[in-house]
């Protein structure tokens, strides 16, 4: 593929709607690691991850004629990514909690946050719990408000919010651990 991406992306496109393996192989590699980074936010392994990509590019494949070839294929791709993800684990039946509790987050200077690299992100990430890390993803990451959030795993928007401030609370847990010096003399002033 000597071409650039943008240039080939089209042909790509229109290879696989024509069900051209070739064309199916090179747009499956050429968004793999976008995919996986998006999968592995929501899922709690690598393997689990590759297993949400899979279903996600099987989804792709077989509803690509609904794409409008003038439109950004990647926000579609990122649509059908994150509906997988969020299909898996309403089949999990992960548990979303309804308790709402007031959570205050303080934010520490900007330099710390910048020393951390995307994959140590990810794993602190990973370390809340499925519910937490859903709503977490949904609306910090991914940019949605409490009520498409509700809709989408069938909550109450009070159980979304519930969620983000627990995850916010855990992941300011996991980064006073992470960074225990640096909190230290952050919170001293």
């Amino acid at each position: 593929m000597s071409k650039e991406p943008r240039t080939i992306l089209p042909d790509l496109l229109k290879g696989c709607l024509k069900n051209d393996r070739k064309s199916q192989r090179n747009l499956y590699q050429h968004f793999y690691s976008y995919g996986l980074s998006v999968c592995l936010r929501y899922s709690d392994n690598r393997d689990e991850a590759v297993e949400l990509l899979n279903e996600a590019f099987m989804k792709v494949f077989t509803n690509l004629k609904k794409l409008d070839l003038n439109r950004s294929f990647k926000p579609w791709f990122r649509k059908i990514l994150i509906n997988t993800c969020i299909n898996y684990i309403k089949k999990k039946k992960i548990a979303f909690t309804t308790e709402l509790d007031e959570v205050s987050i303080h934010n520490g200077p900007d330099d710390v946050l910048s020393r951390i690299l995307y994959q140590e992100i990810l794993a602190m990430i990973r370390e809340l719990s499925p519910a937490y890390r859903t709503v977490f993803n949904l609306y910090v990451i991914e940019g949605y408000k409490h009520e498409e959030i509700a809709k989408i795993l069938e909550i109450s928007t009070g159980t979304s919010k519930s969620n983000l401030s627990k995850a916010k609370k855990n992941m300011q847990l996991i980064l006073k651990d992470y960074f225990k010096e640096d909190y230290e003399r952050i919170r001293k002033g």
